[in-house]
C-alpha cells in the first residue's frame, strides 16, 4: 500500500510540474524608456511657448518627463555671442535640476547658430549629446537685412558677417555632439535653401514647409524625437 501511496505522489507531482512548465508567465513590466532633457531655444521675433508648445506636448505624449523638457527665453535683439553665454547657464539649470550628465538641444531658426556657437567655442560639447536645428539660418540669409541696421543680432546673421564666419570656419559640427539639421525646400526666410545645411550633420529633407510652420508641422515631431532619441 505504501509502495502505491509513493507512486501515486509522485504522479501527481510529475502532472503538477508539468501544468506549471506549460503556463505561460506574466511578462516582465516594460522598462520605460530614458531620454535626455531636452533644452528647446526659440528664434528671432520668437519666444518658447509661441515656437515649441505643440512640439513638447508630443515629446511628452511620446514618453518624455515633462520635467526634462525646458524652454530657453533669451533677448532676440541683443548680438548672438551674448545670447550664447546665456546657453551655458541655461544647460547648468538643466542638468542640476535633473541630475543628467548631458542634455539634447533642438533650435529653431536663429537659435540654431547662436547654440552652435555655444557648443564651438563656450565648451558646449561636453554638455550636449545631440543637437538638432529646425529651420536653422546655420550660415544667414534669414531676410534679417531690413533689421540689421539697428539690431545685433539681425547684423549676426547676415552671410559673410563675422560672427557667422567664425562659427562656419573649419569644422561645422565639432566636438562628439551628434549633429541633425531639418530643413526645407520651401522656407521663405532662408535663401537659398541649403543655409540650413551643416557640413559632418544629419541633414534631412522635410519637404515643402514654411519656415515658421517648421516647429508645428507633425513629421518634424517625429523627425525631432528620432534625433535626440
Amino acid at each position: 500500500m505504501r509502495r502505491i501511496l509513493a507512486r501515486v505522489r509522485t504522479a501527481v507531482v510529475a502532472v503538477v510540474c508539468t501544468l506549471a512548465a506549460t503556463v505561460a508567465l506574466p511578462a516582465a513590466p516594460a522598462q520605460a524608456a530614458t531620454h535626455d532633457p531636452v533644452l528647446f531655444v526659440h528664434g528671432v521675433y520668437m519666444d518658447g511657448p509661441s515656437t515649441w508648445t505643440d512640439m513638447i506636448a508630443d515629446f511628452e505624449r511620446e514618453g518624455w518627463d515633462p520635467d526634462s523638457l525646458q524652454m530657453m527665453n533669451y533677448n532676440t535683439i541683443q548680438g548672438l555671442e551674448e545670447s550664447a553665454a546665456e546657453v551655458v547657464q541655461e544647460v547648468a539649470v538643466l542638468r542640476a535640476r535633473t541630475g543628467a550628465a548631458k542634455v539634447d538641444i533642438v533650435t529653431h531658426s536663429m537659435g540654431a547658430p547662436m547654440v552652435r556657437w555655444y557648443l564651438k567655442f563656450l565648451g558646449g560639447t561636453q554638455y550636449v549629446d545631440d543637437f538638432v536645428s529646425v529651420a536653422g539660418g546655420n550660415h544667414g540669409g534669414i531676410g534679417t537685412e531690413f533689421c540689421a541696421p539697428a539690431q545685433p543680432s539681425c547684423q549676426d546673421m547676415l552671410m559673410y558677417s563675422p560672427f557667422l564666419a567664425a562659427l562656419n570656419s573649419g569644422d561645422e559640427t565639432p566636438g562628439p555632439t551628434s549633429y541633425t539639421s531639418i530643413w526645407s525646400s520651401c522656407d521663405e526666410f532662408l535663401n537659398p535653401d541649403s543655409t540650413a545645411l551643416l557640413d559632418g550633420a544629419n541633414n534631412i529633407w522635410a519637404g515643402c514647409v514654411g519656415h515658421v510652420s517648421m516647429v508645428i508641422w507633425p513629421p518634424n515631431f517625429d523627425r525631432t524625437q528620432n534625433a535626440v532619441a
